[in-house]
């Protein structure tokens, strides 16, 4: 079937295609009914039916994969490389299951695991799906108080550490954060296990801590516990606006449904095929692509520790491809503007074999037409734009390379994904012509793999996703949905802009500021204006090696924008920075960029990557008389 009538299916007949598509997993009850929907409010996939995550990623491949790889280990610190094959990493998940049972940990128990990306987070995560106790993963190096908030709201029994991280040129210690976290929280745990790594044992505390190794040395491994399709896998926090961190709950039997639906529809990917998510272990593209999905249909994942550059250089990405035959790359944009940045001409590229790639995928913030433009050119692969959250679980939108790659328009993250109903609404939840900017939505029930919760407070799930435009899921993201149903996110819409009474995106500008050709990435943010409200500020990193005077390059890009976009756009002045502050996961914090030039207090925010990029910024609004 073409995707045209792929969609319409699933939309027409939801219960039907998912039923079909889950008779590719093992369950060890069928379901009762494959949804219960209660319209505006609730809803829920595959009732009555028993499952198993960990069966299905590791022993159902058993009898025909036992000695294929299924992860590979890369450290650009360390430079070990570490082959696992589906036998090995099926004996070493069952017995840590077994050895977190033998602690009393089962069914509905929490389990936090705090890791960089080791092999032994993924384990973690699989033994914990196993016994049925639900996993909350929180990114190696998150600074104490945060991690103190998910450990008071989740109430873990154990957590399992590393004991320390690595980043370029440091050695972080894990263990400081998670004494400190422990106290701050106030919530008693039963113990904390320790991966000691050499580059930084720590000191272990006498009664609550065991060494990894001590903790599984006589454990005996177990087998599945069948939990109920809506039993929760995990819950995973993503920051909320008031500070309190949202714990997004990830059901099991629709999740993984819609995980083998979409690596092989939408990735493209078949097993025994090589398929490397470039993401932190702790952040849902990690979850979801690095973990759960390739093990599930028996492909090959790769969990790389490094960067996209400066560990050791921007070919550090080519030579991992290479090296280990990827088929499809998955990685935020921002790592392949940070590539473009330091490598422009593409010339680690030219040096590197890559005959085995096939596609490059990108999603976390959106990818300006000039950067699809470049890696397309230099890589000669599609590039494919896709858009969705941690709240969704897997793409809302993309181009289905697995059933017939449609047009690519760069800039836009192409069609809605079989159950997404996308639509763009006016703030009175009209939907807006074709081409309008709108908020961006979802026609509930959301298809299987997506929330239905938060952790601790449905209300607050209610009043922040479904109350604003009854009947929908609100995105948070604004854009329009053009003629020929390809759907354009441009920006948050906290960040669409009003400039004397015109709604702008600020997405759109940055489309145009990043097709100069000096510009490696940029930013554009809305600052308070006395006379227009809010006029549009754009902060440009320029290409290594450019020689050109920056004041020369921001007069041009303001006379871009406004040839492109008019002079209603107030698009006056550009500034040229070292680098944009991002958080790990790759977006560039704009709202805080925005605090600063408004000069209203901020606090540092818990996912940055490097706190002195704001210092940066900082500097640069001072010099150019903007903010305090």
């Amino acid at each position: 079937m073409d995707y045209a009538s792929i969609y319409r299916r699933s939309l027409s007949d939801p219960e039907g295609f998912w039923a079909e598509e889950a008779g590719a997993l093992d369950w060890s009850k069928r379901w009762d009914r494959v949804l219960t929907y209660a319209p505006g409010k609730s809803w829920t996939w595959f009732d009555g039916a028993t499952t198993n995550i960990c069966g299905n990623a590791l022993d159902r491949h058993l009898p025909t994969r036992h000695n294929q790889i299924a992860l590979i280990h890369d450290s650009a610190y360390t430079g070990e490389i570490t082959r696992i094959s589906y036998r090995e990493l099926h004996e070493r998940v069952a017995q840590f299951a077994g050895a977190l049972a033998a602690r009393g940990v089962g069914m509905g128990d929490r389990v936090l695991i705090y890791m960089p990306n080791i092999p032994e987070a993924p384990i973690a995560m699989l033994a914990c799906a196993r016994i049925g106790a639900i996993h909350s993963v929180v990114f190696g190096g998150f600074a104490a108080r945060e991690l103190a908030s998910r450990i008071a709201d989740a109430k873990p029994r154990w957590i399992v550490a590393a004991s320390c991280g690595l980043e370029p040129g440091k050695v972080l210690a894990y263990m400081p954060a998670v004494e400190q976290a422990i106290e701050i929280s106030g919530h008693k745990i039963d113990g904390v296990v320790v991966l000691q790594r050499h580059q930084c044992p720590a000191d272990l505390k006498d009664g609550r801590d065991v060494s990894w190794d001590d903790f599984v040395r006589d454990a005996k491994p177990v087998d599945c516990t069948q939990v109920p399709a809506t039993h929760p896998l995990y819950t995973l926090y993503t920051s909320g606006t008031t500070g309190q961190p949202k714990g997004i709950v990830r059901d099991t039997g629709g999740y993984q449904v819609s995980l083998v639906w979409s690596i092989r529809n939408l990735f493209n990917i078949a097993p025994g095929e090589v398929f490397w998510t470039a993401s932190d272990v702790g952040w849902v593209v990690g979850h979801s692509y690095m973990v759960y999905a390739p093990l599930l249909i028996g492909a090959t994942t790769v969990l790389y520790e490094g960067k996209p550059v400066g560990t050791p250089d921007a070919g550090q990405f080519w030579r991992v491809a290479h090296r280990h035959k990827v088929v499809t790359l998955f990685t935020a944009p921002t790592a392949i503007r940070g590539i473009k940045r330091d490598d422009p001409d593409g010339k680690f590229i030219e040096a590197t074999d890559l005959t085995s790639l096939r596609a490059l995928f990108v999603a976390g913030e959106r990818c300006d037409p000039a950067t699809v433009a470049w890696a397309s050119n230099k890589l000669c692969v599609p590039v494919i734009d896709h858009w969705w959250q941690t709240e969704t679980g897997w793409p809302i939108c993309g181009n289905p390379l697995g059933i017939k790659e449609m047009p690519i328009k760069p800039g836009s993250t192409a069609v809605p994904m079989p159950g997404w109903d996308v639509r763009a609404l006016d703030p009175n939840g009209e939907e807006v012509a074709p081409g309008e900017t709108g908020a961006i939505v979802c026609k509930l029930p959301l298809p299987p793999g997506a929330a239905n919760t938060l952790w601790n407070a449905p209300e607050r799930w209610q009043s922040a996703y479904l109350d604003r435009y009854p009947g929908y899921y609100a995105t948070g993201d604004a854009g329009f949905i053009d003629e020929d149903g390809y759907v354009h996110v441009m920006t948050r819409t906290d960040d669409v802009i009003n400039v004397a009474g015109h709604r702008l995106s600020t997405g759109a500008i940055e489309e145009v500021v990043a097709m100069h050709p000096d510009v490696a990435e940029c930013a554009v943010v809305g600052i308070l204006d006395q006379l227009k409200g809010q006029i549009p500020l754009g902060l440009v990193v320029l290409k290594s090696g450019t020689s050109r005077e920056p004041t020369i390059v921001c007069d041009e890009i303001v006379r871009k924008v406004r040839d492109e976009m008019g002079a209603v756009v107030a698009f006056k002045q550009a500034i040229v920075v070292p680098r944009l502050p991002k958080t790990r996961s790759g977006k560039i914090l704009r709202g805080t960029i925005v605090k600063i030039a408004d000069r209203t207090d901020y606090t540092m925010p818990a996912t940055i990557e490097d706190p002195t990029a704001l210092t940066d910024i900082e500097t640069a609004l001072r010099k150019a008389g903007i903010g305090g």
